[in-house]
């Protein structure tokens, strides 16, 4: 299980943010830190991975993808709301799920787009773009059983 770049950067963001904590601030607030990051960890790998298959064409349609990313999300929302009911810090909850925001935005700086400039762009009143070309996930349509029988 290899960490990409931005995983590898919020990892280091959030060690440097707990033992901070552990050296500053009291025992319960370096728990809830700690919950946050892990909380936040399996969300952004989970979400990563899903929006890579969605992408790579593993995952068809957007209706499984959404179903995932609103599971996940009802998820994260029910162990916060359990994790807040029995005491645990909110600010450092709250900090611990933010440890990712730093490290997305220095990665996007660090790891620019890559320009596609090379392939060739059909033009704009191509016909192709309406029959062929799916602009939500930027790949080929692919037929469906509704296209062949028409």
């Amino acid at each position: 299980m290899a960490l990409d770049h931005t995983e590898q950067l919020n990892w280091t963001i959030a060690g440097s943010a707990l033992a901070t904590s552990a050296a500053l601030a009291p025992t319960p607030f370096t728990m809830s830190l700690a919950l946050g990051v892990a909380l936040e960890a399996v969300n952004y790998r989970a979400l990563r991975r899903s929006t890579e298959l969605f992408f790579g064409g593993e995952i068809r349609g957007g209706k499984a993808w959404s179903a995932g990313f609103g599971l996940r999300f009802a998820f994260l929302a029910l162990t916060m709301t359990v994790a807040v009911g029995t005491g645990v810090h909110p600010v450092g909850l709250v900090l611990g799920l933010s440890t990712i925001v730093p490290a997305v935005v220095i990665a996007a700086f660090r790891h620019p787009v890559t320009s596609v400039s090379s392939v060739p762009v059909p033009p704009p009143d191509d016909p192709s773009w309406d029959d062929a070309w799916n602009p939500w996930t930027a790949t080929e349509r692919y037929p469906t059983e509704e296209d062949e029988e028409s």
